[in-house]
Order: structure tokens, then sequence, then C-alpha cells
């Protein structure tokens, strides 16, 4: 019976940045792009944003972060307007920072 072993018969065969770029290729298809956002998007969270730092409410976020929506939920701790970005407290008191281009939606929670 001729049992075939797939890719792995021309792996060895290949040099190892062959391989790699094969690898990054595959991933490559399998991120998103990020959506776009108008301003009053942009000024929506802002004033969610002004609003949660006076009465402490918990957000949550969802961001963009390389090729995937990640969502984190906690409370705006520090919003450094030099760096572009929030110091976020999560539930767990762990401090998260986040960068102003890469919020897509904030919610309350």
């Amino acid at each position: 019976m001729l049992r075939d072993r797939g890719n792995k018969k021309w792996v060895s065969m290949m040099l190892p940045e062959h391989v790699k770029l094969l690898r990054e290729y595959d991933e490559s298809h399998h991120k998103q792009t990020k959506p776009q956002l108008d301003e009053q998007q942009y000024e929506q969270f802002d004033e969610v944003i002004s609003e949660a730092m006076a009465f402490h409410t918990l957000l949550t976020f969802t961001l963009f972060r390389r090729g995937e929506q990640v969502t984190i939920s906690g409370r705006i701790h520090y919003v450094d307007t030099f760096k572009q970005s929030l110091r976020v407290v999560k539930e767990d008191d762990s401090i998260d920072i986040i960068f102003l281009p890469e919020i897509i939606h904030i919610e309350e929670s």
C-alpha cells in the first residue's frame, strides 16, 4: 500500500528561509484589514473616555492588533496625550496600555 507523507517529503529539500516565508505567507491570509473610522466615531470615543474618567466606569475596548481584533475590559487610569495612549486597569488589577489608533469600538460594561 502506498502511503503519502504529504508536505513532509518536500520539507527536507527546502531551505529554512523558504519554510519561514511559507509560514508567514500562510499567516498573512488569516489577517484582517483594519476598519476605517470617521471623525464622528473619534469624537464619540473622546466623549466616552472623558465620561468614563469622570465617573470611573468600566469600559470594553475592541482593538485592532497585528491583524486581529482583541477585546479588553477595564477602567481608564491615565490618558497620555503625548504618546496617544491609555492606561487601563483590568479587573485583575493588571495594567494594559492601549494606543488610541488601535481602538475600533468602545462600549460601557
